[in-house]
């Protein structure tokens, strides 16, 4: 709305698809205003650790940039803690932090999240927000209330969950042939599929049509996703036991190494 183009850094399997400060700096153009993180990742399952988001935090303090952290699934990491972007020093005071209710909650659908930002970036937020909507539902609102103060039990227990289901889609791409990488948050499996011969539209459509398993084509998440597809365990262990079956008989009839 504000005329403004973004320009995509792009992170890669051998690098367990962190976001590398040098890679972001050098995007970085005199035009330059912020920096967009999304961590834990979806598609990939990645997370940043501190000194990761330590280092691109140097670099939005050296090109004093804005940065704009969304971290929706910020309760939903496997392997070590998650950090707060708006935490780390001198972070404070040029982040605008995104989260919500829908991942942590189960709430997808419900539509409700907040920002916090700085007092001007925040005021320039509201001056979209009010013309774009009335408010919150209040169904939700209250809602949230609820998963606030009696729903913590509940979300370790799903992670717990998730955490069962992770590691069997894991082990079961890679039993099947495809290598992926071990997903560190969020509810996404991210495994490359190029020993099929197919990119990752094609891969998509046939294992649709084929074998009835819906997987997201990489290169929807940007051109440097081409050749893998994102696989979301959130539905049942059964439901994704059934699923890799399928995925394995798809890939055994098409394997082109």
């Amino acid at each position: 709305m504000a005329g403004g183009s973004f320009v995509p850094v792009p992170t890669y399997a051998q690098n367990d698809f962190r976001l590398l400060a040098a890679d972001v700096e050098a995007a970085i153009t005199p035009r330059t205003k912020a920096i967009l993180l999304g961590y834990p990742s979806n598609p990939t399952g990645a997370t940043m650790g501190r000194e990761d988001l330590a280092a691109v935090g140097e670099v939005a303090r050296k090109h004093d940039l804005a940065v704009i952290s969304d971290e929706l699934y910020d309760r939903m990491t496997y392997v070590g803690q998650h950090t707060c972007f708006s935490g780390l020093p001198g972070m404070h005071g040029r982040t605008v932090l995104l989260g919500g209710f829908s991942k942590a909650y189960a709430m997808t659908g419900w539509r409700l999240g907040w920002v916090a930002a700085p007092g001007p970036l925040a005021e320039a937020v509201m001056k979209v927000h009010q013309y774009v909507m009335m408010s919150a539902p209040t169904a939700s609102q209250y809602a949230a209330i609820a998963a606030i103060e009696q729903g913590e039990a509940f979300v370790a227990e799903m992670v717990a969950e998730y955490d069962r289901r992770r590691r069997l889609i894991v082990d079961g791409f890679r039993a099947i042939g495809l290598p992926t990488f071990e997903p560190k948050g969020a509810f996404y499996a991210f495994p490359d599929v190029t020993v099929t011969g197919m990119d990752s539209v094609t891969f998509s459509e046939r294992l649709l049509a084929e074998e009835r398993v819906a997987v997201v084509p990489g290169s929807a998440f940007g051109a440097h996703g081409e050749g893998y597809v994102r696989a979301c365990y959130a539905s049942g262990y059964e439901q994704i036991e059934r699923a890799l079956e399928r995925i394995g008989r798809f890939v055994q009839r098409n394997r082109h190494d």
